[in-house]
């Protein structure tokens, strides 16, 4: 396990950091080091690609670990029945509360501000391509891949065996890919956004706009990796026992 007196968290990859103790997503989010869908790289050279100071990043890193136990739950260790049901009581509920909440707010900043901002007309093409993939996403996960995950747990926690329709490889591929896409998708509307920062003539639903994006991406990203990086690798580790 991680501790503060640990010498190579910045030979660490930002995915294994994270997923010992979530806590230090925190971290990497404000600095904009993308632990999710490309988080398999070192804590090192994932600021050198930033232009971040590491030693700065690991040190705010150890302050985290020396005051937290596992934040809020223990992710890593969680039956994945009960990982499924709080991916979908959280974070798939917290997408679709967010979706047509942000939609609105761009459809007014558009026509209230898109001739003199008409970067915010590609944010809102983008993030409408964002919801409609991930309002297929999500759909596809509950009713495909989390059901077959969940009966492969039963079969085990029951010590049968369980024929499967097909390996769980296969939709979990698929849902990595759309992942991928949507995340980039994000953080291409965080760089048109200079880090949603809204304008100086920005009104108020401008900067809603922005705190909401700011914060459905903070939440994509803890949803993602809970399951690129946790949820799906032991699902297939379960289904090759």
């Amino acid at each position: 396990m991680l501790n503060a007196q640990n010498n190579s968290i910045k030979d660490m990859t930002l995915r294994s950091i994270v997923t010992q103790n979530i806590a230090t997503a925190a971290t990497f989010e404000k600095y904009g080091l993308d632990f999710c869908c490309h988080g398999n790289i070192a804590l090192d050279q994932a600021c050198a690609g930033k232009n971040v100071n590491a030693e700065q990043v690991s040190k705010e890193i150890t302050d985290i670990l020396n005051y937290t136990e596992a934040s809020n739950a223990d992710f890593n260790s969680m039956e994945l029945d009960l990982l499924i049901q709080h991916i979908v009581s959280t974070h798939h509920k917290y997408v679709r509360d967010k979706l047509p909440i942000i939609t609105a707010f761009a459809d007014k900043v558009v026509n209230a501000h898109g001739n003199n901002h008409p970067e915010v007309i590609t944010i809102t093409e983008l993030f409408n391509g964002v919801a409609t993939e991930l309002s297929s996403h999500l759909l596809k996960e509950e009713r495909v891949l989390f059901p077959l995950i969940q009966k492969i747990v039963e079969a085990k926690r029951q010590k049968v065996e369980f024929a499967a329709p097909m390996s769980v490889r296969f939709p979990i591929s698929a849902m990595e890919a759309e992942h991928t896409s949507a995340g980039d998708a994000l953080q291409q509307i965080r760089d048109l956004s200079a880090n949603y920062n809204p304008p100086a003539d920005a009104c108020n639903t401008f900067k809603a706009l922005y705190y909401e994006l700011s914060a459905f991406e903070n939440d994509l990203h803890i949803h993602i990796h809970l399951e690129n990086n946790i949820l799906f690798p032991k699902a297939i580790q379960l289904e090759n026992q």
